[in-house]
């Protein structure tokens, strides 16, 4: 039986309505895919503590979270991916990529020309109002 594991990403818009997007690295799985700056959820956390705390370790800055966005079943060959996203804003500090290769704001109807982790598809798809 595959592992369940539980993911958040947050869905960082700026003062504009663009999106912050970032790119795995090379030495992450899934690499030079796009997603939603999120990780893992501990055991006993809360997913709005993990993804507070993910985007203060990933990105060094802190951010405000709103609604729950999307809440997707991805499985991938070897795992189940349960990914949560939320809305979120920064309210402290400047996204800097320190574990990713790059990051960028998109405009909401350029999200489908990025190559994206399958797991977050649904969520651009949410946001674009693609349905596939």
């Amino acid at each position: 039986m595959k592992k369940t594991v539980q993911v958040v990403g947050a869905v960082i818009f700026n003062e504009t309505d663009d999106i912050l997007c970032a790119l795995r690295s090379p030495e992450m799985d899934l690499p030079n895919r796009w997603e939603f700056p999120g990780g893992k959820v501990e055991e006993g956390e809360q997913p709005e503590d993990t993804l507070s705390r993910e985007i203060q370790e990933e990105l060094g800055c802190a951010i405000e979270i709103f609604e729950r966005y999307a809440d997707i079943i991805h499985e991938y060959p070897n795992v189940i991916v349960n990914l949560i996203t939320y809305k979120a804003k920064i309210i402290e500090g400047t996204a800097t990529a320190k574990e990713h290769a790059e990051l960028r704001w998109v405009p909401a109807k350029e999200l489908l020309h990025l190559e994206w982790a399958p797991a977050d598809i649904p969520t651009v798809q949410l946001l674009t109002g693609d349905r596939g």
